[in-house]
């Protein structure tokens, strides 16, 4: 958040759409921007200081332009496949003059969501039977079978080629860990 901030500097009266967010990023900083949250369902707490919209975000219901900036962190590899991916994308560029879109790092050795080194490289056929005993969120969550194929089914990263391609007016920032790259940013910013 610290480097959205320092990226856009927004105002009070900046119009942010948090794609796929929740309340609580926005309630770190010193001030929000006027901010639309849009998710798919209820999603935490409602404070009464933002706006909520229950939304799917490959077709928003918004006009073009009507945002200043379109913020999504670690949502894209939530859809699945690439055509939601790219409907995805589309949307952010089109509702948004400027955007922030941040991914984890498919080339990162420790899959994000499962907190296991190496198992994302592996065929899906293969994570199957894994996911619920040799990884940290199998232990934590204990997932039956049809949580382990939603996860499967629905969590698709990215590279870096890939995130520019579905952005192709915006730089590609890289997030470091240790040296390594561990997640995009996908950042146009009109200023």
């Amino acid at each position: 958040m610290r480097f959205f901030y320092r990226t856009f500097q927004p105002k009070p009266e900046t119009t942010v759409l948090d794609v796929g967010g929740r309340e609580f990023n926005w309630g770190l900083m010193p001030f929000a921007p006027k901010v639309t949250i849009l998710n798919i369902s209820h999603q935490g707490e409602h404070s009464g200081r933002f706006e909520w919209v229950i939304a799917d975000a490959r077709q928003l219901p918004f006009p073009d332009q009507s945002f200043d900036i379109v913020y999504s962190n670690s949502v894209i590899e939530h859809l699945g496949d690439t055509e939601d991916q790219r409907r995805f994308a589309a949307e952010c560029r089109r509702v948004g003059r400027s955007y922030f879109i941040q991914t984890p790092n498919r080339n990162f050795p420790i899959e994000p969501h499962v907190l296991t080194p190496f198992i994302h490289w592996l065929p899906k056929n293969w994570q199957a039977p894994l996911l619920r005993n040799f990884t940290v969120w199998g232990w934590i969550t204990r997932p039956d079978a049809e949580a382990q194929a939603r996860f499967l089914n629905t969590t698709r990263m990215l590279s870096g080629r890939e995130l520019q391609a579905l952005f192709p007016d915006a730089s590609i920032r890289r997030e470091r860990l240790l040296g390594l790259t561990k997640s995009f940013i996908a950042l146009k910013a009109n200023r």
